[in-house]
């Protein structure tokens, strides 16, 4: 069970006073994502009359199933919105990492809930009410929260429609990646886990929501990589088709992503004329050596140079701004294949966002949650510094601001008090 300092909140405050030209909502945040948060029995009975949490990809929690003694994992939200109390926060959306240690809690008094950290109360919490079709379900029985959940505050729908990777093991998975132990805990405690969505799923599920929801305005197509065939398809030919389902019928109603592998011209050219408009060829890690040791199965089957290549190859089909790399923002730190000071880690990943800004190409990234079962969780229960996730908001703020970029499409409103984008503060810090 990860363990907790007992001083968090000096430094937490005093990050928030050197750092004072980032909001220190983001700060809080960052911090939230990287170590998690517990509930109080009554936060969560409150908590589950709302929008539950999906586990839309990965697990996004230190601790697994089998170690929350609550089965927080059965009431949880999908995302807190901060407002309010002591701090003064303007609204800010962060996703629900459940970790009974944390020594942040969600507490209730007199119906209302707050966030406070070891003991002391920060600010007010709400949950999102739940959508009306999550109610609903599919004419095949199955419910259409496990096919087409949104996150993002409504923002996003997110489409894993593979939910195992076929980089399977300690030679090929990425050593930060619990997608398929998530897909084994999800099955072993008897949650509906569909493993492939039929291009027939998706587009019901798609049209029931087109019929009740205004607020999400963007999807996601995602799932596991495909080293050879699924379905008898390569991965191209797998996700494309679900693009092109949804386009032929609903044009024009949502953004179109689409986050996969990154793959030859040719190849994701196949999205763009499937009606993809936004193309995520998730990097991960910028440093060449820890590339090959923490995604070694991407490193095997298309190489970290080739790789950059796809992705400025793709900028050609898409245009620059809407080819988005992620990066998983803390494993440049994990033992034992990452830097040891954050003076180091950060001068890597400022390297890397400055080669792709200067090609108008703008990475992302998402706070590493270091989940049990994986190795890089495993070995590194604390995860990150908070330090490094802060210096990281200043150097990617500090970047876009260099090449005078906008703040990238698909993700909803920049900056502090709109942004909605839940598994990072990045779009909280954009201009």
């Amino acid at each position: 069970m990860p363990t907790v300092a007992t001083s968090r909140t000096p430094l937490v405050e005093s990050l928030i006073r050197r750092y004072a030209h980032l909001p220190q909502e983001a700060i809080i945040k960052e911090d939230l994502l990287r170590g998690g948060v517990a509930f109080s029995d009554a936060a969560l009975e409150i908590a589950a009359a709302h929008q539950n949490k999906s586990y839309f990809i990965f697990s996004f929690d230190l601790a697994p199933f089998e170690k929350m003694e609550g089965k927080e994992y059965r009431k949880a939200p999908e995302e807190l919105c901060l407002e309010g109390g002591p701090l003064d926060f303007k609204r800010t959306i962060v996703s629900v990492r459940l970790n009974p240690n944390s020594p942040y809690r969600v507490a209730a008094e007199d119906g209302e809930c707050y966030l406070e950290l070891e003991g002391a109360r920060l600010t007010g919490v709400a949950f999102r009410p739940r959508p009306e079709y999550y109610a609903r379900k599919l004419s095949n029985g199955k419910p259409l929260i496990e096919i087409a959940p949104n996150i993002e505050w409504g923002y996003l729908i997110y489409l894993t429609v593979y939910r195992i990777c076929q980089y399977f093991g300690k030679e090929e998975e990425c050593k930060f990646c619990d997608m398929n132990e998530n897909y084994r805990q999800q099955i072993q405690a008897g949650r509906p886990y569909t493993a492939v969505k039929t291009v027939e799923e998706i587009v019901e599920a798609m049209g029931i929501i087109a019929e009740s929801d205004s607020a999400s305005r963007a999807y996601t197509i995602t799932g596991g990589s495909v080293t050879s065939q699924l379905a008898g398809l390569s991965e191209v030919d797998f996700y494309a088709r679900y693009a092109a389902a949804i386009e032929s019928r609903f044009a024009g109603r949502w953004i179109s992503k689409m986050v996969v592998q990154a793959l030859p011209m040719q190849e994701a050219q196949k999205f763009k004329d499937a009606g993809t408009q936004i193309y995520h060829p998730n990097f991960e890690i910028w440093d060449a050596g820890k590339f090959a040791q923490i995604c070694p199965g991407k490193n095997r089957y298309v190489g970290r140079d080739e790789w950059i290549k796809r992705i400025l190859d793709a900028a050609d089909i898409f245009g620059p701004s809407n080819v988005i790399p992620n990066f998983v923002g803390g494993i440049e730190m994990a033992r034992p294949y990452g830097f040891a000071s954050v003076d180091d880690a950060i001068a890597s990943t400022r390297e890397g966002l400055n080669f792709f800004m200067s090609h108008g190409v703008m990475p992302r990234f998402t706070t590493w949650c270091p989940e049990p079962n994986t190795e890089l969780g495993d070995e590194n229960p604390e995860g990150a510094p908070l330090e490094y996730h802060v210096r990281l908001l200043d150097a990617w703020q500090e970047t876009q601001a260099k090449y005078k970029l906008p703040a990238p499409p698909g993700y909803g409103d920049p900056g502090r008090g709109r942004a909605v984008f839940s598994v990072s503060a990045f779009m909280d810090v954009a201009r």
